[in-house]
């Protein structure tokens, strides 16, 4: 049977307020391929049974997460939008590094990350530069609402058509190891990263301040009161004088969210800038002075 009208609305606003995503009126052909496998591990007979029984049960019930993962696109890649990683190694980094010389300490946040190849072509892009043999310690949070994802990332195996995407074959050559069932990544390269499940729609609470946040190409499926919240939430998170860096397709932070555009090479990164009605500057605290956040 056809998704009725009144699951497909139902099912709108519970994906809604689980992972943020906006089904749009004219998805119901994609709903309902999307939740075939859905449908099939619960042994129901269509996708009308399956909404039955998900309103059956408190929004808090492992079937209601699997909903709401069956949805999500995991579409990623090693190096994603090349460009961005060539700022993060010339430009981004750099100036961190100086800036870090006390500390020796980097952390970086790759939020929706999927199935690892974000954090993973942020590990290989610190390796090349030295820094997971150096003295620096290197931290990369890996967060996903997904726990099937975060379990695959968390493997670092990929068949040969994911670590043909991206990578050249020098990384490939360097970073990974061939094995009967696929590519995996060696351990030096995936000791620094930290997978952990979080639901960027959950009012999560900071940490120690983390330099880079990676929030790509997840924000173009919410609508603008759900990126607000979010980008609030985020800003929390990063320190005075860090870089958040979006999708390309996605609509940058506004003044009143309390972030300045930054150009460096072909991509728009992001500062901490004061919000308005604040009166101090925003402040350096690993080196004790006030920066300015329109400087790399």
């Amino acid at each position: 049977m056809p998704l009725l009208h009144d699951d497909f609305a139902w099912l709108r606003q519970r994906v809604l307020r689980l992972s943020g995503l906006v089904l749009e009126h004219d998805t119901h052909a994609l709903v309902e391929t999307r939740l075939a496998s859905l449908v099939r591990e619960e042994h129901v007979a269509d996708v009308t049974a399956l909404v039955a029984r998900l309103r059956a049960q408190p929004e808090n019930t492992p079937l209601h997460q699997r909903l709401a993962e069956a949805l999500a696109n995991h579409e990623t890649a090693f190096f994603r939008d090349a460009s961005v990683f060539e700022a993060l190694r010339t430009t981004v980094l750099p100036a961190l590094l100086a800036r870090r010389g006390r500390t020796r300490t980097l952390r970086i946040w790759c939020a929706a990350c999927a199935y690892g190849q974000e954090p993973y072509s942020v590990a290989m892009t610190l390796a090349e530069a030295g820094l997971l043999i150096t003295g620096w310690t290197v931290r990369i949070l890996a967060t996903d609402f997904s726990t099937r994802a975060l379990g695959r990332a968390s493997e670092a195996r990929y068949d040969a058509r994911e670590v043909h995407r991206g990578l050249t074959p020098l990384l490939r050559q360097r970073y990974f190891r061939q094995e009967r069932d696929g590519w995996r990544l060696n351990e030096h390269v995936r000791k620094p990263v930290e997978f952990r499940p979080l639901n960027l729609m959950d009012d999560f609470h900071p940490e120690a301040p983390v330099d880079v946040i990676f929030l790509r190409n997840v924000m173009i499926y919410w609508d603008a009161p759900t990126r607000r919240a979010v980008l609030a939430r985020v800003r929390r998170m990063l320190h005075p004088d860090g870089y958040l860096v979006l999708g390309a397709a996605e609509a940058a932070p506004l003044a009143e969210d309390g972030f300045s555009r930054n150009l460096i090479g072909q991509t728009s990164w992001y500062r901490p800038s004061p919000l308005p009605g604040a009166t101090a500057p925003v402040e350096d605290t690993s080196r004790g002075h006030s920066r300015p956040a329109a400087t790399p």
